[in-house]
Parts: C-alpha cells; sequence; structure tokens
C-alpha cells in the first residue's frame, strides 16, 4: 500500500539523496529551468541528472497525495479520481489488446502502479523500466504486497538505451513518461527496436496543443511552470509527436486528445476552486496543510532542508497545470495506438 502519513513523506523527502544534500540537489534543479535562468540545451543534455533529482524529490509527495499511479485521467461525472485512474489503465490495455501470459513492457513506469493494475486486469507479465533508484526500491516493494512480484519487476535503465535484445515484447506502453525524453524520435526509435513486429504501442503523452502561441508570453509562462515542476526539458506539440513516431518507423493507428471529450476537466483535482474529500490531500485545503506541515517537519529535522522548496515547485507546477488546462494549451492524455509493421 501507498505511504500515507506525515512520518511516511518526511521519510521518503530525497530519495536516495542524502538528506544533508538535499537543499544543493533543489539549488542545481531549479538551476536546469528558464525560471531561474536554464536553458532548453542544458536539460537535455543534462536528462538523466535533471530527471533522477526530480524524482528523488518529488516521489514522496506524489506518492502522498496522488497514490501509486502519478497520471491524471479523463473522468466522468460521479466516478472518484482512484476509479477514473484505474479506467484510465485498463482502457490502455484494452486498446492493446494484451492476451494472458504477454510480455509487456511499461517505459517510465514511476514506482509501478500502472504496470500492476495493468498486469492484474489483463494477467500478462510487465517489465517496468526507470532510471530511478528510489521509485525501482519502492517499486518492488509494493509488487511483493500486491502478489505480482513473480510475474512483474523493474529494470533499471535510461530508456533512451534500454539494455533489452530487439524484438523482445508483445505490447509497450507509456504513459506520461517519455514527455522526459530529451529527443522524441530517439526515444521512439528505441521502443521501437524492442517491439515485437506486428505489435503496438500506446501512450499517453504530455503536450502543448494546437491553442499554444510560443509568442504569447502568457503560454510560455504556463509551459515553464509546467517545465520546472514537472522535470521536463521541453513539451513537445501533438504535431511533433506523430510526426516523430513516423520518422521511428511506426504506423501510427489512431490518435486523439482525451482531453477534449472528458466530461470532468482532467485537472479539477488541482484546481484550487474545487473540494474533495476522496482527494482531499490536492485541494486547496489539503495542500495548504501540506505546506505547513512539510514546514513544521523540516523546523525539527524530521524532513531535510529544501522540502519547502520542493512543495514550493511542485505548487507552482499545479497553478500552471491547471491554467493550461483551462486555456486548453496543453493536455497531459495526448493519446495514441501506433504499430510496428510486420
Amino acid at each position: 500500500m501507498s505511504k500515507a502519513g506525515a512520518f511516511d513523506l518526511a521519510s521518503g523527502l530525497g530519495g536516495k539523496i542524502e538528506k544533508d544534500d538535499v537543499l544543493s540537489a533543489v539549488d542545481k534543479y531549479e538551476k536546469y529551468h528558464a525560471s531561474f535562468g536554464g536553458v532548453e540545451e542544458d536539460r537535455k543534455a543534462n536528462y538523466t541528472d535533471m530527471v533522477n533529482k526530480y524524482y528523488d524529490l518529488v516521489t514522496s509527495f506524489y506518492e502522498y497525495g496522488w497514490g501509486e499511479s502519478f497520471h491524471f485521467a479523463p473522468r466522468w461525472k460521479g466516478e472518484s479520481l482512484k476509479e477514473s485512474i484505474k479506467r484510465h489503465e485498463h482502457f490502455l490495455a484494452l486498446q492493446l489488446g494484451l492476451k494472458p501470459g504477454q510480455k509487456v513492457l511499461d517505459v517510465g513506469c514511476g514506482i509501478g502502479g500502472p504496470l500492476r493494475e495493468i498486469a492484474r486486469f489483463s494477467s500478462t507479465s510487465v517489465m517496468g523500466i526507470n532510471n530511478n533508484e528510489y521509485q525501482i526500491t519502492r517499486g518492488k516493494a509494493l509488487n511483493r504486497v500486491a502478489g505480482v512480484d513473480r510475474t512483474c519487476d523493474f529494470t533499471k535503465a535510461d530508456f533512451m538505451k534500454m539494455p533489452f535484445p530487439e524484438n523482445s515484447f508483445d505490447a509497450v506502453y507509456a504513459i506520461e513518461a517519455t514527455c522526459h525524453a530529451p529527443d522524441a524520435v530517439g526515444c521512439y526509435k528505441e521502443i521501437y527496436r524492442v517491439l515485437k513486429p506486428g505489435q503496438s504501442f500506446a501512450a499517453y503523452e504530455w503536450c502543448m496543443t494546437d491553442a499554444f502561441d510560443p509568442n504569447n508570453q502568457d503560454h510560455q509562462k504556463i509551459k515553464a511552470e509546467i517545465e520546472i515542476g514537472d522535470g521536463l526539458p521541453d513539451i513537445r506539440s501533438t504535431r511533433q509527436c506523430i510526426a516523430a513516431l513516423k520518422e521511428a518507423g511506426f504506423e501510427v493507428i489512431w490518435e486523439q486528445d482525451l482531453a477534449k471529450d472528458s466530461p470532468l476537466p482532467w485537472y479539477l483535482p488541482l484546481d484550487t476552486s474545487h473540494f474533495s474529500l476522496s482527494s482531499f490531500r490536492l485541494t486547496a485545503a489539503g495542500r495548504f496543510i501540506t505546506k505547513n506541515m512539510v514546514i513544521a517537519l523540516e523546523y525539527v529535522g524530521l524532513a531535510p532542508k529544501g522540502s519547502q522548496r520542493v512543495q514550493s515547485f511542485l505548487e507552482k507546477a499545479a497553478e500552471g497545470l491547471v491554467a493550461g488546462g483551462k486555456k486548453e494549451i496543453f493536455t497531459p492524455m495526448y493519446f495514441f495506438l501506433a504499430k510496428k509493421p510486420e
């Protein structure tokens, strides 16, 4: 089960970073980003360090507030956030046509929430690839608790250079993860290489939509807030994603921004005007309590110095995500299904 309490949050802050080094890690992470003078080229050149620092710093916050699956979902009226997240994962499995016994790859798997859900839903064996040691340690522990440790596992590696032979997997998926890649074509080519011929790759991508205007300063500010708050070197457009898939050799079966047809806005859990008891920790009141709790934990030495600043840039990210969603210039659920030719 996910970590639930304040002391669990405090004990995990910083991930595998030594507690005395968390503040300097926050400094270095922030300097990669535009609001602190950083440039896109440096973020792409140092993406491994940047993304690893990001997930060491934020994973405990994510698990505390979001649970085991760190992603958004389209949502029906009357449906809880947790229910919508599970349905979003099941939709992906159904689109891939997963069958019992198949070998599946989860690219950028986090602590394995979707991996476990999809494995149980489809009776498949799922391998998660992730370059963050702390998340893999948490994921393996949670696999044991869920009883899927015999059929599901993790590989610590960079998904731009995967340690798997060609044609290894019956299906591949990525959930809001390949947005961390410094080069979409290179990332998709690696996925193409390890996927068996005739099989499918499906993903939910974080993208700027056609409504995004690169010459609009407000749009650029929102984009920068999302990038620093979510460990991204850049945010690609939906058109760039499709072009990259085709350049990598995939046949695109279908694609759609699932945010457009969601009965409830995908950003609703983060909207300060929204209140929900079932996802209280994500509401304005819940985040206010978390903020002050982190201040107290850092003050008494239970949380490492720098924890408040991590909470602060995550709060800024939430503001950027809500603004991007309301203006319809950003989507976290640009879906595509692509096939590797026979």
